[in-house]
This record gives structure tokens, C-alpha cells and sequence, in this order.
């Protein structure tokens, strides 16, 4: 697809390569069994619901975009829900990639860097570049999240291992 900026393009794409790093973290937490730290927060009650938020939120600042911007809305399916996320995500992202393309390539400059400011749907106020660049970062806190989570987890797990003696060393 051929972006009419540069900058939305690479603000696009690296959204996108983030939301992928963020799948394959998320995978491997899930393989060696990360458990969240307990929260209130809806979003974070386990893995699979974790990944849905930034599936949902990828979605939501495209919708939030064509909606302040007077374009046609993205009329994208909702993520899937978090009993069918493992199995679904990759699809998912590959639907968000293709409508971020198809909704953002006809940017200019000009609107990408305006400093007009619209008010998010949290309250904050947000400029287009602002949004695009909050929307790419968003995959990154979440994966830097889950990498700590799984870097606590091998620790947790090399020092039981060496708290606990080899089966040769145990008395009989």
C-alpha cells in the first residue's frame, strides 16, 4: 500500500512489527506459565485477557482516528475474546495491519503533524501524531511487562533448581 507520508507509514509499520513482538512474548509467557500480578484491573485478570486489551486498544485508536479525522469508519470486528485469543490473535493482527494501511495511506503530512488537538476517549488530550505514536508504543509497554514477568519466572524457577539436590545426592 503507498503511504502519502512517510511518517505515517513508519509510525504504521512499526505499530504493527510491535503488536507481532508482543504476540511472540505474550507465547512464551503463556508457555512457561506467567501468572499476573493480582490486580483490579479487568484487563489484567490473566494472560489471555491481557493480550485482548492491546488487540482492542490497536483497534479502538484506528476507530478514534477516522472518527476525528471525518473519515469512513474502519468497521472492524471486535478482537477475539479471551478464551479464543491464542488461537485467533495472529489473524486478528493480520485484519488490524490491512485496515490501518487502507484507513492511514491517504495521510498527508500536513494532517499527521497538526497540531490541532483532539480529547482521546480517556480524556487526554492528543494530537494525530500523538495518537499514532501512543499507539505504537502501547504493544511495547506490554511486552516489556511480560518480559520482566517472564525474566522473574526463570529466576524463580533456576533457584529452585539449585535449592533443590540432584536425585543422585539424596540420601536412600
Amino acid at each position: 500500500m503507498a503511504y502519502r507520508s512517510r511518517g505515517v507509514r513508519a509510525v504504521v509499520h512499526l505499530q504493527m512489527a510491535e503488536m507481532e513482538r508482543l504476540l511472540v512474548v505474550w507465547k512464551q509467557a503463556r508457555r512457561l506459565g506467567v501468572r499476573l500480578p493480582a490486580t483490579r484491573d479487568p484487563a489484567y485478570q490473566d494472560l489471555d485477557t491481557l493480550l485482548r486489551h492491546p488487540l482492542r486498544s490497536c483497534r479502538g485508536y484506528l476507530t478514534w482516528l477516522c472518527e476525528v479525522l471525518g473519515r469512513p469508519e474502519p468497521r472492524l470486528p471486535e478482537p477475539p475474546a479471551p478464551e479464543r485469543v491464542a488461537a485467533e490473535a495472529a489473524s486478528y493482527l493480520e485484519v488490524l495491519a490491512r485496515a490501518w494501511a487502507r484507513h492511514m495511506a491517504w495521510m498527508t503530512d500536513r494532517t499527521f503533524q497538526s497540531r490541532k488537538v483532539h480529547v482521546s476517549r480517556w480524556g487526554a488530550p492528543m494530537t494525530v501524531e500523538a495518537m499514532l505514536e501512543h499507539a505504537a508504543v502501547h504493544p511495547m509497554r506490554h511486552r516489556f511487562q511480560l518480559e520482566e514477568l517472564i525474566a522473574k519466572r526463570r529466576r524463580a524457577r533456576a533457584g529452585h533448581a539449585r535449592a533443590t539436590p540432584p536425585a543422585s545426592s539424596k540420601r536412600r
